[in-house]
């Protein structure tokens, strides 16, 4: 079995498959790329049997076959390579598959493609056309909220939500939380399903480049993202998502209108000087001045910075500078609010920008701590 590929096309679609290769696998040949030959085009898949995912390689050959080549080995030797044909020949008695280039010839050791595990069929119950760069955005305002807690697998995951009106995305990890909409992204029924992180990593490592529309289809257990010579495939978090609707203040009195990067720099400056064990940072609003102040008494380390703003009237809240500033770096408005209700009630950021995307609507929620 032989076939000529362009080493750069390859070594791009290596360094996309290899993101969901796990570093410890329970299975030893799931630390191979799947070969998988047919005339003219070469097929790529990895897995770690919970995300798989499948690119397709326009190649020279007239054979067929599979074989599980090494994924780090294969790596590390074409990232060394300049862009140039590579010739890929097959010695399936002496298990070897032999890489010749202009620079020399290499010989891998590989192992039966058949022994790679087969990739989920996701009988679709429902299926979406989404534009690549609206999801790329969902993904993109609401993956940095999720959690890490073991003992909370949903809150690893962002919570799609599509109706005919639109769709939603929510991410919490009980300290923070975002709510992003999206009025083009439509499904003609009422669905939802908990994305886990590692597709949504996958995933944002391509759609950057991408303009074709993404194909979603999905059923109660797994979903199969398709676009261009990609195929994605993933099993959903397990679990009922909190109501999030629950937790976000609807009487908000306290509104705050600040520019965002001011208060951004002013909260990294202060928070260098906060008890590292809280992180807060405390909000002392009176009329049109905010005061922002944090202090570690164990090390006698203090710091207080004013910044001009709107604002009507007293009021005192505390956050942790942590979570605010994650918040406030993944708003991309230059004026914002910050509407609140009482000092042990949650903030809630929205943008206050009159060119935002009309498409999108995006809040954000970060839990106040006690004032100490």
């Amino acid at each position: 079995m032989k076939f000529l590929v362009s080493s750069s096309i390859l070594l791009k679609n290596l360094v996309i498959a290899n993101g969901v290769i796990n570093s410890t696998n329970t299975l030893p040949i799931l630390d191979n790329f799947l070969f998988s030959i047919t005339p003219n085009q070469l097929f790529i898949t990895t897995s770690d049997l919970e995300t798989s995912i499948c690119l397709s390689v326009e190649i020279q050959s007239e054979d067929e076959g599979s074989i599980a080549i090494p994924a780090k080995m294969l790596i590390d030797t074409l990232k060394n390579f300049p862009d140039q044909p590579l010739t890929f020949i097959v010695n399936k008695e002496r298990h070897l598959v032999e890489i010749n280039s202009q620079q020399g010839k290499y010989e891998l050791a590989f192992q039966d493609g058949r022994d790679f595990p087969e990739q989920p069929n996701v009988e679709s119950e429902t299926t979406i056309a989404m534009n690549p760069q609206s999801f790329l955005r969902s993904i993109n305002h609401t993956v940095f909220a999720t959690g890490n807690d073991e003992l909370r697998p949903v809150m690893s995951g962002v919570l799609c939500e599509f109706s005919s009106e639109g769709s939603t995305f929510v991410a919490t990890n009980a300290h923070k939380l975002v709510r992003y909409k999206r009025s083009d992204i439509t499904s003609d029924e009422n669905k939802s399903f908990i994305l886990p992180k590692k597709p949504i990593s996958v995933l944002k490592s391509v759609l950057g480049s991408k303009d074709s529309d993404i194909s979603l289809a999905f059923n109660k257990t797994n979903a199969k993202f398709v676009i261009d010579n990609l195929v994605l495939t993933c099993r959903f978090v397990e679990g009922k998502y909190p109501n999030y609707n629950a937790v976000i203040p609807q009487e908000n009195p306290n509104k705050l209108y600040i520019d965002r990067n001011s208060l951004l720099s002013s909260v990294k400056r202060v928070s260098i000087f906060s008890n590292k064990t809280t992180n807060q940072i405390r909000f002392n609003l009176t009329n049109n001045m905010l005061e922002l102040s944090a202090e570690d008494r164990d090390f006698s380390n203090k710091a207080d910075e004013k910044i001009p703003c709107q604002f009507d009237g007293d009021f005192q809240i505390a956050f942790n500078s942590k979570f605010l500033i994650e918040l406030l770096q993944n708003l991309e408005s230059q004026d914002m609010i910050l509407e609140m209700s009482q000092p042990n009630r949650a903030g809630i950021i929205i943008p206050n920008d009159e060119d935002s995307d009309e498409n999108e609507d995006v809040l954000m929620l970060i839990m106040p701590i006690m004032i100490s």
